[in-house]
């Protein structure tokens, strides 16, 4: 059974961090793409960052690209995303999602992954 819980979620005033925790069980978390996606209100859903849980590679939306670090633990199962320098553009409800490869043409591709949390809110004023 396959789980993805979201957290580290809050309030927090522009220009200030967070750091988000995605804590996945079920899975061989070492052999995987993990990302975070996002969606705002009236929005659709978007990617923000992704990770090869193997190599460490890291890929990033535009939007985010120096702001935001994805990283993991691979012996806590757990893909992070900390948030810096935030916007009041970067409210939203985070999720994090699985998927067993990281395809760098389709890694925005939300119908590519498996698995999802229930995301976690993320307000910036």
């Amino acid at each position: 059974h396959v789980q993805l819980v979201e957290s580290g979620g809050g309030s927090v005033q522009a220009g200030g961090a967070l750091r988000l925790s995605c804590q996945a069980s079920g899975v061989t978390f070492g052999d995987l793409c993990m990302a975070w996606f996002r969606q705002a209100p009236g929005k659709q859903r978007e990617g923000v960052a992704a990770i090869v849980t193997g190599t460490g590679t890291t890929y990033y939306a535009d939007s985010v690209k120096g702001r935001f670090t994805i990283s993991r633990s691979n012996a806590r199962t757990t893909a992070y995303l900390q948030m810096e320098s935030q916007e009041p553009e970067d409210t939203a409800i985070y999720y994090c999602a699985s998927r067993r490869y990281c395809n760098v043409d389709r890694r925005w591709f939300q119908g590519d992954y498996d698995y999802w949390g229930r995301g976690t809110q993320v307000t910036v004023s």
